[in-house]
């Protein structure tokens, strides 16, 4: 049998099948809702974890799938051929929590969170993002400072995927960066820490609850607040001052997976607009018979194949426990989140004031295409950090 670059092996192609059918039957119907309502499906969510997605990549002893970087560019491109933020609110867990708890925490922080994380009973996030700290995350102003065997934390994050499952309810878990205030700085920077805060400590709060957003409504964005958070020695994650490296390690698997639901929204974007190429007439001939058509739809197929080959390519290659690799984490978000922007640009054009109505979807995945080119890392950040990666690189 010949390789297949983008289901590598009989694993992968069967993950593929079964997300695919789960898409069809479940995702599928109530995703124009959920975004009309910007609301959660939390019961959908939980469907994912008896299939053993929400912990795709975290250990079998956890609870987990233990599969690879390949695995979990699968699951994110099928979700987001349907429903971009129901997958961006499956990322936020399954990669920002799951995976960084399960490759930066110890076996006691793994037992006591991973289980439940990855049944779905438990609902995970991670927060990194500030109202005046987002690119320039080291700007942060969230501190903690000792106190006895445990911290106290202030501050707030804002922007925060998963942060209110509801307009009432927070998220249940989430990995918290801040800066440790009794380590100082290092060479002129924050020393930060990473800590694992659980709903129900006193201080910590729902903010602000994010409303009318562009796209990616079906998945909730919010601001949460720790007003002097006792946090337990138990819940730093690593060492004190220790969170730069597990932050940036973690950072590159997520720029994969979302360029992952990029491809996603690209590959739905060119189905409709060739189906609906073929079907509808124009002076006595189909669409797809007009040139200007014609390279609508012929551009963006090979646009969104260069842009599978690239993240496929690419996560095949990368470890899940790896860091040095930002160049081409970087690069494959930086391509596919504009190539699918443009694609759902070029959708929309085709199917004309059809394109422009919920009715065929390329309307809603336009709209939750844009976040992709600056949630999880600006363009303008791929941008610096590739460059900077490239100069230490004589030959390609």
């Amino acid at each position: 049998m010949s390789f297949d670059l983008f289901n590598p092996t009989d694993e992968h192609r069967q993950l593929r099948q079964m997300v695919r059918d789960f898409v069809e039957r479940e995702v599928e119907p109530q995703a124009a809702e959920y975004d009309r309502t910007e609301s959660f499906n939390l019961p959908l969510f939980r469907k994912l974890g008896e299939l053993g997605l929400l912990g795709i990549t975290a250990d079998p002893e956890y609870g987990g799938s233990g599969m690879d970087a390949v695995a979990a560019c699968i699951v994110h491109e099928e979700l987001s051929a349907s429903d971009p933020g129901f997958a961006l609110a499956y990322l936020a867990h399954s990669m920002l929590f799951v995976n960084n708890l399960n490759q930066n925490g110890n076996d006691d922080q793994k037992r006591r969170f991973l289980p439940g994380a990855c049944t779905g009973e438990l609902v995970g996030g991670m927060c990194m993002s500030e109202a005046f700290a987002g690119t320039d995350v080291m700007g942060m102003k969230s501190r903690t400072r000792r106190d006895g065997d445990g911290y106290i934390l202030d501050g707030s994050k804002m922007w925060i995927t998963n942060g209110g499952i509801s307009n009432t309810e927070l998220g249940d878990v989430f990995l918290v960066y801040a800066y440790d205030a009794d380590l100082g700085e290092e060479t002129g920077k924050p020393r930060l820490s990473l800590y694992l805060v659980e709903k129900g400590m006193e201080g910590f709060s729902l903010g602000q609850k994010i409303h009318d957003k562009l796209g990616m409504r079906a998945s909730t964005t919010a601001e949460l607040v720790f007003e002097g958070v006792r946090v337990p020695g138990a819940n730093l994650v690593s060492k004190p001052g220790g969170a730069v490296s597990s932050m940036m390690r973690n950072l590159e698997i997520e720029r994969v997976t979302l360029a992952a639901m990029s491809i996603g929204i690209a590959r739905r974007c060119v189905e409709v607009m060739n189906r609906y190429a073929q079907e509808r007439m124009s002076f006595g001939k189909p669409l797809n018979a007009f040139g200007q058509i014609q390279r609508h739809i012929a551009e963006s197929y090979a646009e969104f194949m260069a842009g599978k080959s690239y993240v496929y390519n690419f996560a095949g290659r990368m470890g899940l426990d790896a860091s040095g690799t930002r160049l081409d984490s970087d690069g494959v978000k930086l391509y596919s989140a504009a190539m699918a922007k443009n694609v759902a640009d070029r959708a929309i054009q085709v199917l004309g004031g059809y394109g422009y109505v919920g009715e065929y979807v390329v309307e809603r995945l336009w709209r939750d295409a844009k976040l992709l080119e600056i949630g999880g890392g600006t363009n303008e950040a791929h941008q610096k950090n590739m460059t900077r990666d490239l100069t230490r690189i004589e030959k390609l």
